[in-house]
């Protein structure tokens, strides 16, 4: 028998998921196999609970810890967890659920815990920005903005995300930027800058087609500050994963850079606001963290 506890988040996501989440603990014991798994489950209570509950059961010595909730959740998760052996499972009940469709994770709650009984843990990478933990993105600019906006709403799911978007996307005013480190040095006028160690935002928006969790690098996404001009292509390539082939984008790869900036501006973690710095030191931890993934027969 391996002991697993699932820590479930009861805010994130739209008011449905929040509803099926209550229903939850029931669906875990219907589903999971407990001839392999003695499951524990705990609700959070306030911020950075998940974090706190993931130490103690790595502590404890635990096989499995699945985050229960959206981005956010796997962040606070992940914090706890890494540099453990205790894996890291995902039942994705979020709203964008980026790091969970990146490692093709079923989004039904159902089909998520059925993959956690013929799971295996493979070793991942986590990245830092002046020591904050991100699992897939992180970044400043237009969708640090829509972040901190999103994060303010009293709605989520995509359609909330889409309105900030579209009532902030015509008067937003790029910066410039400086990009140190690892053999780089580049300077870029910006509407956006994406770090990513995953190769989505959520939502199925791939912003970093290339991105991969077990290489060691971050893929840096630099969106021109004429984006504008091109939003309709962008868009259309964000969701048909070939953003990297527009006019308007550059990448970049690296282990470890600074980004400079021209002045304190929105940052997001893993799609959620954070106050920081100017200047950000941003770097992959390769190998840090364990995941469930479906099992490679």
């Amino acid at each position: 028998m391996k002991n697993i506890a699932f820590i479930i988040n009861p805010i994130s996501g739209a008011k449905e998921t929040q509803n099926a989440k209550k229903k939850l603990p029931k669906l875990i014991m219907q589903t999971l196999d407990t001839e392999q798994w003695l499951p524990n489950i705990v609700f959070t209570e306030y911020a950075g609970h998940a974090t706190e509950l993931a130490y103690q059961y790595a502590r404890m010595g635990f096989d499995a810890v699945v985050a229960v909730g959206g981005d956010g959740t796997v962040n606070e998760v992940a914090r706890g967890l890494k540099g453990s052996k205790t894996a890291m499972g995902v039942i994705p009940m979020g709203s964008g659920n980026g790091f969970a469709r990146h490692l093709n994770i079923p989004i039904r709650p159902q089909k998520a815990l059925e993959m956690i009984n013929h799971s295996e843990p493979i070793s991942v990478d986590y990245g830092l920005a002046n020591g904050h933990l991100f699992v897939s993105t992180c970044g400043t600019g237009f969708d640090a903005v829509i972040a901190d906006h999103f994060a303010g709403s009293n709605k989520r799911g995509f359609m909330t995300y889409l309105r900030n978007i579209l009532k902030d996307v015509f008067s937003y005013s790029s910066q410039t930027y400086h990009i140190v480190g690892d053999g780089l040095d580049v300077t870029h006028k910006a509407f956006l800058i994406t770090f990513a160690n995953a190769n989505q935002w959520g939502y199925e928006a791939i912003i970093a087609p290339r991105a991969s969790v077990q290489d060691g690098k971050m893929d840096i996404m630099i969106m021109s500050s004429n984006a504008i001009l091109g939003s309709a292509s962008l868009a259309l390539r964000l969701f048909a994963g070939n953003i990297d082939n527009s006019y308007f984008m550059d990448t970049l790869r690296a282990r470890e850079v600074t980004l400079e900036r021209e002045e304190k501006a929105p940052f997001h973690i893993d799609g959620d606001p954070v106050e920081m710095e100017k200047d950000i030191h941003i770097r992959i931890v390769e190998d840090g963290l364990r995941v469930l993934v479906e099992k490679r027969f």
